[in-house]
């Protein structure tokens, strides 16, 4: 949840990385941010709110250090203030700590300190982190040392830097939290994700569970538990650092929307043959799945219940499930393979899914965005949606770039009839989302049903999950009342609340059996006085029973349904946009779920 920087190696400019890294970082979490700069002594600037309020706060401050870690906030033990924000001290303010995640024993650690005479400002986890390292420095340990000892008392998940006063270097360890570092001729960094040090380096370092680093300005070493060197490869991150700006756009998540015909290229290319009519993504090595279990959460889930019914339609038993009940009571496995859909590959809930499924002796894939990711190392088997950076705490590029790798999975992996119109379908998908881009009356729409006390949304079949994941949109970045059902459901209960005052989207594309239908629960809302806004492409006649439409181009059904849900994102973003809602970083909510 939490975002973390750390600096080595730029003199005076420290300060200056911090705040730029954290402002990279606040999609991780916007509550409250604080630095701390290590020389002779720590010095420590935090405060609650987003990173313009640390700003402003450093303004009356002098801090001066070669080494520096940062932290922005999303909280999670104690309400967002200025003595809950990181970094935390010790007693003596010569060790300070940021940290992201969940240490599970931290209450008895706490007592334990408390008891030898530690003093607490802070309700938060994190802080007994550094009263470990003190207990340990004065049992004679040195910094390197003591670090590790307080790590070894840790249980749960964590990502972790540390300054001491005196040491110009950063210590950091991570379990089931992620941590990467980035390398430069003469300075090296530490965060939670690359766009915090991107403009600076392009060659990074993913840190394993497990495993401990050292940073100063004299160089950087990764080792194990046991203090044993590690031999780490180094990436390069093959995206450009003007990526993670909104390039002239009001919000990153409108940005990233207009983003997906270039992240849906990105996707297919080199893997799909349309001459041929085959896909290619023999890199993932023999599939030939029997039988598949997906697991995921929130925008994944969704994009993982079209990625069923993509491969029930090809004839492979295939089922959905929220990995944190998947994690904590699975299914019987027996030879599926499951796949964790998760564009962090970091999210908690999944990778406990995934290794208990690892656990009970299944294969496991990731369809993830991010090279290096926990998800992506673990599995046997990773497909990446190449969708580039997405900054928006709403997913929108990465859903679309999910359902477009969705469809290569099942293309390259079963024999399906059509196969040839579905690939070309595919190929039209960024002229069709740009036609869309460049024609929609989304806009129009939201300004009349800005004021509504609340939206459905309803489809079938494709279309279904593009129903959830439409209300999800509403509700993260407008805050109104949202629902997605399948549209045979709204008769079995949710009717009832069906009001003039309550909005329906209904997805409907084709004039086959599911249209025909839709229409019909379109015409049982409307009965109810209950407003009607369409998603169509046209081929039926669903717009004669409509208030309002909004059109996408005519298309294979698998394709259909990323275009309706282009539509979808836009709606809810010109509401938001017109009830003033802080739209990239909507309250309460992160972008990596790295919790449990």
């Amino acid at each position: 949840m939490c975002g973390i920087i750390g600096c080595v190696g730029r003199e005076d400019e420290t300060l200056d990385v911090l705040v730029h890294g954290l402002s990279k970082l606040e999609y991780r979490g916007y509550d409250s941010a604080g630095v701390a700069l290590s020389g002779e002594r720590v010095d420590v600037c935090k405060k609650s709110g987003k990173i313009e309020d640390l700003r402003a706060a450093l303004e009356s401050r002098t801090l001066g250090g070669a080494a520096g870690i940062g932290h922005t906030r999303w909280s999670t033990h104690g309400p967002p203030t200025d003595e809950n924000a990181h970094p935390h001290l010790d007693c003596s303010g010569d060790v300070a700590v940021v940290h992201n995640g969940i240490i599970e024993n931290y209450q008895e650690l706490r007592d334990e300190l408390a008891t030898a005479g530690h003093t607490f400002k802070s309700d938060t986890d994190t802080e007994v982190v550094p009263h470990l390292v003190e207990d340990a420095l004065a049992d004679g340990l040195d910094n390197e040392a003591a670090v590790r000892r307080a790590i070894a008392r840790l249980e749960g998940s964590y990502a972790v830097a540390v300054v001491v006063s005196g040491d110009d270097t950063i210590y950091a360890a991570r379990n089931d939290s992620p941590l990467v570092l980035g390398i430069d001729d003469d300075a090296y960094y530490l965060a939670s994700d690359v766009p915090a040090f991107r403009d600076f380096t392009d060659r990074v370092i993913y840190l394993a569970d497990g495993e401990f680093a050292t940073l100063s300005a004299d160089g950087w070493r990764v080792s194990d538990v046991d203090g044993n060197e590690v031999d780490k490869d180094v990436d390069t991150v093959d995206w450009d650092p003007e990526e993670t700006g909104k390039s002239g756009y009001d919000h990153f998540m409108l940005k990233e929307i207009h983003e997906q015909p270039r992240a849906i290229r990105q996707c297919l290319r080199g893997r799909v043959d349309e001459l041929s009519g085959e896909v290619d993504i023999s890199d993932l090595g023999d599939l030939s799945p029997t039988g598949v279990q997906f697991v995921a959460c929130g925008t994944s889930y969704h994009a993982a219940l079209y990625g069923a019914q993509l491969l029930r339609d090809a004839g492979i038993p295939a089922q959905t499930f929220l990995a944190s009940e998947y994690a904590t009571a699975p299914p019987p496995i027996g030879d599926a393979l499951v796949v964790g859909v998760t564009q962090s590959g970091e999210t908690a809930d999944t990778l406990s899914a995934l290794r208990e499924a690892r656990k009970r002796g299944a294969r496991t894939m990731a369809v993830t965005n991010t090279v290096g990711s926990t998800a992506a190392r673990e599995c046997d088997h990773a497909l990446y949606i190449r969708a580039g950076p997405e900054i928006g705490v709403a997913a929108s590029k990465t859903f679309a770039s999910q359902l477009a790798a969705l469809n290569l999975f099942s293309l390259g992996t079963t024999r399906i009839d059509g196969a040839r119109e579905i690939i070309g379908a595919l190929r039209d998908l960024p002229s069709n989302i740009q036609a869309i881009l460049d024609d929609s009356n989304a806009e129009s729409v939201a300004e009349t049903y800005v004021d509504s006390g609340a939206y459905f949304f309803i489809g079938r079949g494709h279309q279904y999950p593009v129903a959830l994941e439409g209300a999800l949109k509403m509700k993260e970045i407008t805050y109104k009342h949202a629902e997605g059902f399948a549209a045979g459901e709204l008769k079995h209960g949710p009717l009832a609340l069906v009001t003039e005052d309550t909005p329906v989207f209904a997805v409907v594309t084709g004039d086959g059996e599911m249209a025909r239908k839709t229409i019909g629960n379109v015409k049982e809302v409307e009965a109810r006085d209950a407003p009607v806004v369409a998603v169509t492409d046209g081929q039926s006649d669903v717009e004669r029973y409509a208030d309002e439409v909004l059109e996408v181009p005519e298309t294979h059904p698998q394709a259909a349904a990323v275009l309706a849900n282009v539509q979808l994102q836009l709606v809810s973003y010109y509401v938001a946009d017109k009830l003033g809602r802080s739209i990239d970083k909507p309250r309460n909510l992160a972008k990596s779920v790295t919790v449990e």
